[in-house]
């Protein structure tokens, strides 16, 4: 497993590359989402924290993830349709993604392990928060049940 989050990568759902080493120096904000999930309106405190911050070196990136009650049924070429039309979606979404098990994407291992859960290193359902500092260090892990707009003080820290 690569050991550093700015070594890692997705994929935009369209498959094009997305290097993490393109946020260095930036404070990255990762969420698994779903768009038929009840905590889908969390999209639009996402996309507000993505507008305030975004000139000050905040990264906003959700990962599409169907591993929780089949929640995210919109395929690729969808997913970013909806989410725009339906939340004003305009972070950065990647390919959907699985976050456990044997074909967790490599992003989700890594920060599972740097920041353990309530589950241990599971995530627990959709909506999971990674927060990562301006040096590409895993910050904190927030719950689903934590709103975005409750990590805007760790936003400002992180910021400086």
């Amino acid at each position: 497993m690569n050991e550093t989050f700015y070594g890692l990568s997705a994929q935009t759902p369209a498959g094009q590359p997305i290097p993490f080493a393109a946020f260095k120096g930036k404070v990255v904000l990762l969420v698994n989402t779903a768009t038929r999930c009840g905590f889908t309106p969390q999209l639009v405190e996402l996309e507000a924290l993505h507008q305030r911050y975004k000139d000050s070196g905040l990264v906003v990136i959700g990962c599409p993830c169907n591993q929780f009650g089949g929640q995210e049924p919109e395929s690729h070429d969808s997913v970013e349709q909806v989410c725009r039309l339906n939340y004003g979606v305009s972070f950065q979404l990647t390919a959907k993604t699985e976050v456990n098990g044997a074909a967790a994407h490599p992003v989700f291992r890594y920060l599972k392990k740097k920041l353990g859960g309530f589950l241990g290193s599971r995530i627990k359902w959709n909506f999971t928060k990674f927060l990562v500092d301006r040096e590409g260090l895993p910050y904190k892990r927030y719950a689903p049940t934590t709103t975005p707009a409750a990590l805007e003080k760790d936003i400002q820290r992180l910021l400086g």
